[in-house]
């Protein structure tokens, strides 16, 4: 029997840039997982194993792999720090039971990081932070830390102060045991000597251990009080405090270091250990029945407990399919078969492993707490519950974001359409957050998702990956469509053959609907003049509708449709007669109810060198941006704006052409906002010419 209490199942996330991989490459080197360390910059980083990852020198999908430290298990997930490649993150925030949050010592609380932060808030993941690179020029370890309450609202709990900065870093100060951790050489980790405080830091050690302090006991009321009267508690008493409160998301324990140089990593380490929480301490999950309906019941980490596992990522690779699956209750051996509760099937699990980046050891059986990877799953895909079949439940599932970007491929070769086929239904299981369809008018095969970057990468892979060369179109905005008006109509449909004729009478009102509320529906219907089992006919028969909008074709959004009352014939209605009623009522209405062209609105953050913001402004301000703030800091100035995605493409090209090639900017979709009227013409121009060619 394995002790769960021994097991950390952690993630580690950030901004782009921030030290992610390095971080973990650190933490591989230290518990003896690896024995010589690969550099991100160098490509040879563990978790980095795409081609891609090693040329671009980002990360771009989530890579497991586990070690052991002070006889804990730590399964460990190194995520994706840029916004087109978030789903990674969280996913993997979904599946885990705490986190490691790095900051850039420089460049503090980045936009990556918000969003980050709040993938984690809402999956109530407990944290640890890791403020890295403070051997940085700009560096400043305090003003993070104020960042981090200031942006995330969150609360740190300063563990550590640093001993030097930039390039006088030397190693911290462990405020818990007033001891200073001092490393020697950047090239070994273990190379540290433990002192007593420097002289020049006591005073300031003691004015943040008593911050710590006085948050810590907060936890302990029978602490307080002592500590009230004078006695200061012990140091266990206040690490299960801190434990305890960092379950509770009261804080976040708070510490710093230079991955790098090797320094900091083992107080990152023991914190994992003492203050994240084992799979035995996260709150229960909520368990749904098969219909989706929440039972009151929540899964316990048990192996002793039915089966109750989710997947939460699918890899291809030679072997075949790779379901990435956290087991929250029960057991698994090779060879057992196991209900997909999403497609009511049983699947045989034909192989179990635990990954190692993209290395593997084989397992014969795993157990609740653990996360491993399952080879032989045809039909699982990414957000699906493993269940029991003598006991079925299934788990909550995850939301992923529509994608705001499409573009139109077609392969070189006639030879590299089948192929193409192929490779993309694989990368659509691997990634929900891309998507493919096919354009009715032209034929063209569309890829959509979540940026320029993210469809460039998934270009790229179809060419190395699976021998497919295409030819890519011109990125296309997702345009959506609203109204802007209330209108009350009637619609009747007659329909008279041989035998049963078809009849529908509604009396109805569409009005928009509160923002990003999609489709309201609402029956005032009294009396039974439309029969009640009619009414999921008329609400489903809307909602297909609004899939095209009257304007341009695009999808209508937060619309309330209000049936009022209406008519039926004993024996000509039909819940078809009333559907195809209601779709004619669709197309007669909505074009009275002042519909409107609707583009998406993204989240700009620019990072500039001082000199050039009166450029980036102006430029911004050309491609229709609305600024929203300026912040300065030691290396540049951060600059927020609001964008609309149709005049944001390219822009990486024409910002370092601003910049002298030092700009950084990154993007994410905020909301949908009324196109101007220029704008809103030429697409419904477009989008009759097109309609014109069928």
């Amino acid at each position: 029997m394995i002790d769960l209490s021994k097991y950390r199942n952690i993630g580690i996330f950030a901004h782009v840039d921030a030290g992610k991989t390095t971080t973990t490459e650190r933490i591989l080197k230290l518990t003896g997982k690896i024995h010589k360390t690969g550099e991100v910059h160098d490509g040879e980083a563990t978790t980095d194993f795409m081609e891609q990852e090693q040329e671009r020198g980002i990360t771009i999908q989530s890579a497991a792999t586990s070690c052991t430290w002070n006889d804990h298990r730590l399964n460990i997930i190194d995520t994706p720090g840029h916004v087109d490649f978030t789903i990674e993150v969280y996913r993997s925030l979904k599946v885990l039971d705490g986190g490691i949050g790095v900051f850039c010592g420089s460049g503090g609380v980045e936009p990556q990081s918000e969003t980050n932060w709040r993938y984690a808030n809402d999956s109530e993941v407990a944290r640890v932070i890791f403020v890295n690179k403070l051997d940085r020029i700009g560096a400043d370890f305090i003003r993070v830390v104020k960042q981090i309450k200031d942006v995330l609202a969150a609360n740190p709990l300063v563990m550590v102060l640093p001993i030097g900065i930039e390039d006088d870093f030397i190693g911290v100060v462990d405020l818990l045991t007033r001891k200073a951790w001092v490393w020697k050489s950047s090239d070994n980790p273990e190379d540290y000597e433990i002192h007593d405080v420097p002289e020049d830091m006591q005073t300031l050690v003691e004015e943040w251990r008593h911050k710590l302090i006085e948050t810590a006991i907060e936890q302990d009321d029978d602490l307080l009080e002592q500590y009230l009267e004078g006695n200061e508690p012990s140091v266990d008493d206040l690490k299960r405090c801190i434990r305890k409160g960092t379950i509770n998301l009261d804080f976040f324990p708070t510490y710093c270091g230079a991955a790098f140089k090797n320094k900091g990593i083992q107080n990152i380490l023991n914190a994992v250990v003492d203050y994240l929480p084992d799979p035995t301490e996260v709150k229960p999950q909520p368990e749904m029945d098969l219909e989706g309906n929440k039972t009151g019941n929540f899964v316990s980490v048990d192996p002793d407990k039915p089966l109750r596992a989710l997947a939460f990522k699918i890899m291809d690779d030679r072997y075949g399919a790779l379901t990435f699956t956290r087991i929250y209750a029960g057991r698994i051996k090779k060879g057992d078969n196991v209900l997909n509760t999403f497609t009511g099937k049983t699947e045989r699990i034909g192989r179990i492993v635990e990954m190692h980046a993209n290395s593997r050891e084989e397992l014969s059986s795993a157990q609740a707490g653990d996360i491993v990877a399952l080879l032989g799953m045809k039909n699982t895909r990414t957000g699906h519950t493993l269940a029991d079949a003598d006991n079925p439940a299934t788990l909550e599932p995850m939301v992923f974001p529509d994608p705001v970007i499409s573009i139109a491929i077609a392969p070189r070769d006639k030879a590299g359409t089948e192929k193409m086929g192929v490779a993309l239904n694989k990368m659509v299981q691997e990634d929900p957050s891309f998507r493919v369809a096919t354009d009715e008018d032209s034929g063209e095969t569309l890829i959509k998702g979540m940026g320029e970057l993210h469809l460039d990468i998934k270009v790229d892979i179809l060419k190395r990956t699976h021998g497919v060369a295409v030819d890519m179109g011109k990125p296309q905005v997702a345009y959506r469509e609203t109204i802007t008006q209330v209108v009350k109509d009637t619609y009747i449909h007659k329909k008279q053959t041989g035998g049963s004729g078809q009849y529908a009478k509604i009396d109805y009102q569409i009005e928009p609907a509160e923002k990003n509320t999609g489709y309201e529906f609402q029956s005032k219907v009294t009396g039974g003049n439309v029969p009640r089992e009619y009414w999921s006919a008329i609400e489903k028969a809307f909602a297909v509708s609004m899939e095209e909008g009257t304007l341009a074709g695009y999808p209508l959004l937060d619309v309330k449709f209000t049936l009022l009352d209406g008519g039926f014939h004993a024996v000509d209605s039909s819940a078809l007669a009333f559907e195809i009623a209601t779709k004619a009522a669709y197309r007669q209405t909505v074009p009275k109810a002042g519909p409107q062209l609707l583009e998406p609105i993204m989240k700009v953050d620019v990072f500039t060198p001082e000199d050039n913001v009166g450029d980036v402004i102006g430029d911004l301000n050309r491609r229709r941006g609305m600024i929203k703030s300026q912040d300065a800091g030691p290396t540049g100035v951060r600059v927020s704006a609001n964008a609309p995605l149709g005049d944001m493409f390219g822009y990486i090209g024409h910002l370092r052409t601003l910049t002298s090639g030092r700009g950084q900017f990154s993007m994410e979709f905020s909301h949908y906002a009324p196109c101007p009227q220029n704008v809103a013409d030429e697409v419904i121009k477009a989008a009759k010419e097109r309609n014109a060619k069928k």
